[in-house]
């Protein structure tokens, strides 16, 4: 939820869906889910549809709560963030070869590492290293795929933060790009 810079990923790529399922983001996290649907799909029988997740008096305040911050903001940083954070991560694609390809919108974007910028073979061991040795310099992210190295701020992360990470990254490329060249 807002993480593209939209309330919807799908809104970048004009989807006009008949179902849309939202859960964890809707409440920041607390137990709330929704279905939103064209009438047609929404027309059940008393009694048909369930929820334990639905209508939980707390988790609705946080429900309206996080929209109000998506609405009033956020969306519109995880777009500024994400565009400031994409810009950072493809100028390392220059000085870095196993940087295969940056790609992504908003504050959800994928570095790609390969051991080879020709044949693009996947750099699973060096994802999983350069995610151990980035957090311990304090960055966490997460490696997904064979290779992907996953960057999913949270949507308040502010211009320094992007930098810091950046920074961060591009000094764990350069550890293991020597590292690499020493064996």
């Amino acid at each position: 939820m807002g993480r593209t810079g939209k309330f919807l990923a799908m809104e970048n790529f004009g989807v006009e869906p008949d179902v849309v399922v939202l859960a964890k983001g809707l409440a920041s996290g607390l137990p709330l889910g929704a279905v939103v649907a064209k009438k047609k799909y929404m027309t059940w029988k008393a009694g048909t549809h369930g929820s334990t997740f639905g209508g939980n008096p707390l988790a609705c305040e946080a429900s309206l709560a996080t929209l109000d911050l998506l609405e009033n903001g956020l969306m519109a940083n995880a777009a500024r963030m994400g565009g400031r954070l994409m810009n950072k991560l493809k100028e390392l694609r220059k000085e870095f070869p196993m940087i295969g390809d940056v790609r992504g919108l908003g504050l959800m974007i994928g570095v790609e590492l390969v051991r080879d910028p020709e044949t693009k073979e996947p750099a699973a061991k060096e994802a999983h290293e350069i995610a151990q040795q980035a957090f311990r310099k304090g960055l966490l992210f997460l490696p997904c795929g064979d290779s992907v190295i996953r960057f999913c701020p949270p949507l308040v992360v502010n211009a320094r933060e992007v930098d810091t990470a950046a920074a961060i990254f591009a000094a764990v490329l350069r550890n293991v790009q020597k590292e690499g060249r020493s064996k």
